[in-house]
C-alpha cells in the first residue's frame, strides 16, 4: 500500500480530520482505486470532518454500486449513529444481518439502539447472541455488565400487534386512505383501481425493528402507505417489468384473499408481488383484469425477473439453533437475500445451476421454514441432517420437509415413496 495512503486511513481510524489537502488526497486516491475500501473511508473522513451531507451522498452511492455488501451497511449505520440519527441507523443495520445472519457488530449495534429505546430485554437477547458465538466478545462483555449495573432505566412498554393496527387503522382513517382489514391483511385501496394487499405482522415486525415510538411510526407509515400504495403500474408491461413470485403454503390463502396465485409443486402456493424494498405488495388478481393480463404471463414475467438477478449462496453454521455465515464450506448452505423470495430463488434456473456446481447433483434436504431464508444440505450429510431436523417453522415460514432433485422439489414423504 501507498506509505501515503496508509497513513490517512490511519488518521481516519483513529477519528482525526483530515486536512483539506488531505482530503483532496484521499480523493485522488479513490478516483483512481474506485473500489468499496477507499470510498468508505472516504466517507468516513468526511464525516470526521463535518461534512455530513458530502458524506452521505458517497455512502449513498455505494449502496447502490454494492447493494448486497455487509461493510457498506454498517458504514451506512455507523454514519447515521454519528450524527445522532439512531432511527435511521436500524434499516441499515437490519440489511447487514439480512446479508450475514448473526454478524456481530450488526447484532451489537442493534443491542446499544435497544439500550438508547429502554428495550433492555431486547438488548440483553442481542447481546447473548452474540456471546453465544463468541464468549470473549470485550464489547458485547461490556454491554451485557452495562445491562446488568444498577440504575438501568425501565424498559418501554412493547405495543403488541392489536394495538399497532388499532392505531395504524386510526391514521388511516383520520387522512381519509380506503382500507379495510381482512384477518392478518391490510387492503388499501389504489388510486387508479385495485387494492395493495399488505402483511400486518410484516409491518408490525417492522415497527419493532424500528427505532421509533408507537405514535411517530404509525404517522410514518400510514403517510407511505397513501403515497405508495398509488403506485401499482399502469400499463401491462410496466407491472409485469416490476412483478416477483413469492413462494407460501396452503395456509396463506386465508390471509390473501383476492392475491393472483397459482399452485406449485408440493403443495406450494406461487404468488406474486411489485418489487419494493420496505412494503409487500401483493398483486390481486382484479389487476389482472384491468391490466387485461392472464395469470399465466403474470407468472412468466416474475420468474424472469426473478432469474435476472445474480444468484446467491452462502454458507453456514448451524450451532445450538443459532446461525451464523461461515468462512469455510461447512456442508449447510442458505439462499439468504432477505427480501421475501428465497424460496422462489430455490426454483429459478440459475440459483439451481448454482446448487449443482457447489452441492453437486444428488438430492438435497431443503428447509423452508424461516421465511427469511432457505437452508439446505445433501440428504446424504447426516451430521447437517440431524441440525435441520432439530428445527421449528417459525409463524410465516413453510413447515416440512423438502427434497431437491433433478431441479424438482417434492416434500420429503412423497420422495421417499
Amino acid at each position: 500500500m501507498d506509505p501515503a495512503l496508509e497513513r490517512l486511513l490511519e488518521k481516519i481510524e483513529d477519528g482525526d480530520a483530515l486536512t483539506d489537502a488531505e482530503l483532496e488526497q484521499l480523493s485522488s486516491f479513490v478516483r483512481k482505486d474506485g473500489g468499496r475500501v477507499l470510498r468508505t473511508a472516504l466517507a468516513q473522513a468526511l464525516l470526521n470532518a463535518d461534512a455530513v451531507s458530502e458524506a452521505m451522498a458517497v455512502l449513498e452511492a455505494l449502496e447502490r454500486d454494492f447493494p448486497h455488501d455487509v461493510q457498506v451497511a454498517l458504514a451506512r449505520a455507523r454514519a447515521f449513529v454519528s450524527q445522532e440519527r439512531y432511527a435511521e441507523a436500524e434499516a441499515p443495520l437490519q440489511h447487514a444481518l439480512r446479508l450475514n445472519p448473526g454478524d456481530p457488530e450488526a447484532t451489537k449495534a442493534l443491542a446499544v439502539l435497544a439500550m438508547r429505546r429502554g428495550e433492555l430485554d431486547r438488548a440483553r437477547v442481542l447481546i447473548n447472541q452474540v456471546l453465544r458465538q463468541d464468549p470473549f466478545d470485550s464489547e458485547a462483555q461490556q454491554l451485557s455488565a452495562e445491562l446488568d449495573a444498577p440504575g438501568d432505566l425501565p424498559a418501554q412498554s412493547i405495543p403488541l400487534l392489536n394495538d399497532f393496527t388499532a392505531r395504524l387503522v386510526k391514521q388511516l382513517t383520520a387522512q381519509s386512505t380506503p382500507h379495510l382489514l381482512q384477518k392478518d391483511q391490510l387492503l388499501v385501496r389504489l388510486g387508479k383501481g385495485g387494492v395493495a394487499r399488505l402483511d400486518l405482522k410484516s409491518l408490525y415486525r417492522g415497527f419493532l425493528d424500528g427505532a421509533k415510538s408507537l405514535d411517530v411510526a404509525v404517522e410514518v407509515l400510514a403517510r407511505e402507505l397513501a403515497e405508495r400504495t398509488l403506485g401499482i403500474p399502469a400499463g401491462r408491461l410496466p407491472l409485469l417489468a416490476t412483478a416477483l413470485p413469492v413462494v407460501r403454503d396452503s395456509t396463506f390463502l386465508d390471509r390473501a384473499v383476492g392475491a393472483a396465485h397459482r399452485e406449485g409443486p408440493a403443495g406450494l402456493l406461487f404468488f406474486y408481488t411489485l418489487r419494493d424494498p420496505e412494503l409487500v405488495r401483493y398483486i390481486p388478481e382484479g389487476v389482472l383484469r384491468t391490466h387485461r393480463l392472464s395469470l399465466e404471463e403474470l407468472d412468466t414475467a416474475a420468474w424472469k425477473n426473478l432469474a435476472a438477478e445474480i444468484p446467491q449462496l452462502r454458507a453456514i453454521e448451524l450451532e445450538l439453533g443459532a446461525l451464523r455465515l461461515s468462512p469455510a464450506p461447512t456442508g449447510l448452505w442458505a439462499i439468504a437475500v432477505g427480501d421475501g423470495h428465497d424460496a422462489a430463488r430455490l426454483l429459478s434456473p440459475p440459483h439451481q445451476a448454482l446448487l449443482e456446481e457447489r452441492l453437486g447433483a444428488g438430492p438435497l434436504r431443503v428447509y423452508l421454514g424461516l421465511r427469511e431464508l432457505v437452508l439446505l444440505c445433501r440428504s446424504d450429510d447426516v451430521p447437517n441432517l440431524a441440525k435441520l431436523q432439530g428445527l421449528e417453522a417459525s409463524p410465516d415460514g413453510i413447515a416440512g420437509a423438502f427434497c431437491l432433485q433433478a431441479r424438482r422439489i417434492s416434500r420429503l414423504d412423497d420422495w421417499e415413496k
